[in-house]
């Protein structure tokens, strides 16, 4: 219990990057998990993963909408998870040198949809890939990460990182590398995936120069987020202030003569009960001796 206590305590403490990552191994495990289930009663895995990839077909998509989003937070496998979330560690600590999480978050969003459209309107009008079409889907973080690293090849062009093997490289061209990767690798088995990646890449693009001219491609993103958060937050209460309080206030010498007369009553009612017993009280004079009780 402490590992998943260490979790949940980073995962609230942690910023959008972190909580980004951990979102993708979430779904990762459970969707593996579902999918072992399904496979022990002699179901398949597809089941699971059909339902959060985008199809290429255009008639499966509107019965799937969900898809736009949740194929960029879905990986089928170990390794495509892995490097993707290194990958997304690195550029989104790059990327936070310059811009805020809420900007990492959305453009990861705006990334990810840019590179579904791309995928989509490829696959339905290029003849290439009509014969994929009915079984190929979309899925991986793939898109939005190429957005976040192509937005700071694009902002910090002249940024040196050290690579293994190759030693220090400029980001503009890292970020030139992947895309002309991508470009080059379109009719590759892989060929949609190459394509979210350029529609990433092209929204990352955009990001950074709609910036240059005060504007935000990721704000209804970020707005569209807090209006979620607002109805799963709890309702704060609010306290009205009495309009006739400072109206009634008393002042100290007013106060002192409430208190003498209330005093003088409770004095009376006190000798009432001497004389003549506690029952010879009104239930007017029971109450106010009954309040003064409490109040003592």
């Amino acid at each position: 219990m402490a590992f998943v206590d260490n979790l949940t305590h980073s995962f609230k403490n942690g910023n959008q990057l972190i909580k980004l990552i951990y979102i993708n191994a979430a779904v990762f495990l459970l969707t593996n998990i579902i999918s072992i289930i399904l496979s022990l009663f002699n179901l398949p895995p597809i089941l699971v993963w059909t339902q959060l990839a985008i199809p290429a077909e255009i008639n499966q998509l509107a019965f799937k909408p969900w898809t736009l989003v949740s194929y960029m937070f879905f990986h089928q496998e170990l390794f495509h998870i892995f490097f993707n979330m290194l990958s997304l560690f690195w550029f989104g600590k790059i990327f936070l040198m310059y811009f805020s999480e809420k900007q990492l978050v959305g453009l990861y969003v705006v990334g990810g949809l840019a590179g579904a459209a791309v995928y989509m309107v490829a696959y339905n009008v290029f003849p290439y890939f009509q014969p994929l079409i009915s079984r190929s889907v979309l899925l991986g973080a793939s898109g939005s990460i190429m957005a976040i690293i192509v937005a700071t090849a694009v902002k910090s062009p002249n940024m040196n990182l050290q690579l293994m093997l190759i030693g220090s490289v400029k980001l503009k061209y890292i970020g030139m590398m992947v895309v002309a990767t991508s470009f080059f690798s379109i009719t590759s088995e892989n060929g949609g995936g190459e394509l979210a990646h350029l529609g990433g890449a092209l929204a990352g693009y955009l990001f950074v120069v709609s910036l240059q001219r005060k504007v935000d491609i990721t704000s209804w993103v970020s707005w569209l987020l807090d209006q979620v958060a607002g109805i799963f937050s709890p309702r704060k209460l609010k306290v009205k202030k009495n309009s006739n309080f400072n109206r009634n206030k008393m002042s100290d010498a007013d106060y002192n003569m409430y208190k003498a007369q209330k005093m003088a009553n409770i004095d009376k009612i006190l000798d009432k009960i001497k004389t003549s017993g506690y029952d010879s009280l009104t239930s007017d004079e029971k109450k106010r001796l009954f309040e003064q009780g409490n109040q003592a």
